[in-house]
């Protein structure tokens, strides 16, 4: 915990990187049981419903929050759960999936005029350079331009991606300043809970081929057992990249962290490299190292936040939360 309260700042980026690699291995595991047989819809519900079990015990540990902040954990819940999957996979039913990530990942952008123009609070020069080199270089990661298709419904459901995305930084911030803050991990367990009912509804798993989970999967012609895949989806790509990636925001700042964030498209691209066998070209080479400049940058010069600081400085010096405690 000392080092919790030495380095504040490098906690924070620590934990939002390791959040990115979580959930940017989540479409590697997804994909071998996408192509087993599984409709991508029901990998997101087995994704968000196992996590949700798997966190019941805090949900039911903090079940003060129900009363006490029933609005923040249904905004979790619908936005930064339901949301961002939903509309992402409606998305790339239309248009082509690089396209939709680019769009979705204009989220830290969003999140900037949300706080300068919304909550009327100065942002760093810093971040505004890495948000502008992180888009541009995610723009060559998913190699945009082979993909160039103008679908207004497609493109709408993406922007509803990253709407659902920035209620996701900015509500993850939600209290980060106050004594009375809500364990982050009671939210998180509540908006999986929310958001696998929400799911539910929307991609109807009762009509999903269970017996492909007893099987096996391809991995670049490697069988992996269905149920280790789905294992690696809820653990790690679901419960691991929520908790460490709520608590990089509260340590950073919904901007910051919003940009370091795009470091999970990068991250995906490569393990579907290595796993799945699907080369880099030169220009998504080129794009991962401007991404991660953009990140470098935006947190470089983001000191500990104090309230006469710009809010994109990054996140206040306190005891990370755990379990049964405020943040």
């Amino acid at each position: 915990m000392a080092v919790f309260k030495t380095h504040p700042k490098g906690v924070g980026l620590t934990l939002a990187l390791v959040s990115a690699v979580a959930f940017g291995g989540s479409g590697v595991a997804a994909k071998p049981l996408i192509e087993a047989g599984l409709d991508p819809l029901h990998v997101v519900w087995l994704r968000v419903a196992g996590a949700a079990l798997v966190m019941l015990p805090l949900a039911v540990r903090h079940r003060a929050l129900l009363r006490r902040r029933p609005a923040l954990l249904a905004g979790f819940g619908v936005f930064a759960v339901a949301g961002v999957q939903a509309c992402y996979f409606a998305a790339i039913s239309r248009i082509p999936v690089g396209v939709a990530l680019l769009v979705e990942y204009l989220a830290p952008a969003l999140v900037l005029g949300w706080v300068r123009f919304v909550q009327r609070r100065p942002v760093t020069r810093a971040a505004a350079v890495g948000v502008v080199l992180a888009v541009g270089g995610l723009a060559c990661v998913v190699e945009v331009w082979a993909g160039l298709g103008f679908d207004a419904l497609g493109l709408a459901l993406a922007l509803g991606a990253a709407c659902c995305q920035v209620g996701y930084f900015v509500l993850s911030d939600q209290g980060s300043d106050s004594e009375e803050s809500p364990d982050p991990l009671g939210v998180i367990a509540y908006g999986l809970l929310i958001g696998a009912a929400v799911l539910t509804v929307v991609a109807r798993p009762w009509s999903m081929d269970w017996s492909v989970l007893t099987g096996t999967a391809a991995m670049d012609g490697t069988p992996v057992a269905a149920f280790l895949l789905l294992g690696w989806i809820v653990l790690v790509a679901t419960v691991a990249a929520y908790v460490t990636g709520v608590l990089s925001v509260r340590r950073l700042s919904p901007q910051v962290a919003g940009v370091v964030a795009c470091l999970e498209a990068v991250i995906a691209t490569v393990l579907a490299w290595v796993l799945l066998g699907e080369h880099l070209s030169a220009p998504q080479i080129v794009g991962g190292a401007v991404v991660l400049a953009g990140a470098l940058i935006a947190q470089s010069s983001a000191p500990a936040k104090t309230p006469e600081e710009p809010v994109a400085s990054g996140g206040p010096e306190r005891e990370l939360s755990t379990p049964g405690t405020t943040a």
